[in-house]
């Protein structure tokens, strides 16, 4: 199996949140300083740091003298058509593109940079603390060690979720991709209600915010699904049945998740079309 000092000729265009992320990933994972080229004209002074403390090759626009082997796009969907026309002389036929925005299906990539191997994925915000979910989606074009290598380079900032149709990408978008945002709602929604039992404002968010995440930290280190973890917490007649009675209900949480992902689904394909 390949590991990350095998990667060489990968171009990274984009060093915001994402993209500094994957890098700052790249780094630590161990790929060679030589093999990735950043392309921003702007990235912030913590990126400025890294780049200044690595030595890795950064330009404003693409270099004249380089061709990729693996091209990341993670610049943002409204600048993306600007940025294609900018770095069709840095690829060729055996360039992987991988696009990490929003919105952008291959269709959309093929149409203006022509037939490549080509991922398109959807990572979540967690990816910037290296606790990311990134649904990706492979075209036919794709090799098996060219996937392998972009799965370990997706997987320096979280867990990557393989799917074997692009428009599954528009789900994935509506569970992981918008979900950390329900989860942040769903503390504010329990620090409110906190607040209503007469707790102190600043309290009833501190409890909120160190349950979810005590949860997560739970969940995450153990091997139980999540509704044994749920049955675990919750004794016959107890405090937690009392709540889950509500939240369990024919009109509680379920229905109203239904709603909210379809929403986002439909929308995910809107943006897409």
């Amino acid at each position: 199996m390949a590991d990350l000092g095998e990667i060489e000729g990968l171009v990274l265009v984009g060093a915001g949140n994402m993209g500094g992320a994957m890098l700052s990933g790249w780094v630590a994972g161990g790929v060679s300083r030589e093999a990735i080229t950043v392309i921003d004209p702007n990235p912030s002074n913590n990126i400025k740091s890294l780049l200044d403390r690595s030595g890795i090759r950064h330009a404003v626009a693409p270099p004249d003298n380089i061709k990729a082997k693996i091209l990341i796009l993670a610049v943002k969907p409204q600048v993306m058509y600007a940025v294609l026309d900018t770095i069709i002389p840095i690829i060729d036929d055996d360039t992987l593109v991988v696009s990490v925005a929003a919105g952008k299906t291959l269709d959309y990539f093929e149409e203006r940079l022509g037939q490549h191997a080509m991922i398109r994925t959807i990572p979540n915000t967690p990816s910037m603390v290296g606790r990311g979910v990134i649904g990706a989606f492979a075209n036919s074009l794709v090799s098996a060690p060219a996937r392998e290598k972009a799965d370990m380079l997706l997987s320096a900032v979280g867990q990557v979720e393989w799917v074997e149709k692009e428009s599954d990408i528009d789900a994935v978008t509506a569970v992981s991709g918008s979900g950390p945002a329900y989860v942040f709602y769903l503390v504010e929604c329990m620090a409110e209600a906190g607040r209503k039992l007469g707790l102190d404002e600043e309290l009833a968010m501190r409890l909120a915010r160190g349950t979810v995440i005590g949860a997560g930290a739970l969940m995450d280190g153990s091997e139980d699904e999540a509704g044994t973890l749920r049955k675990n917490v919750t004794s016959p007649g107890g405090t937690t049945a009392a709540a889950l009675e509500h939240l369990m209900a024919e009109d509680g949480l379920q229905p109203v998740f239904d709603q909210a992902l379809e929403a986002a689904c439909k929308r995910s394909r809107e943006l897409a079309g």
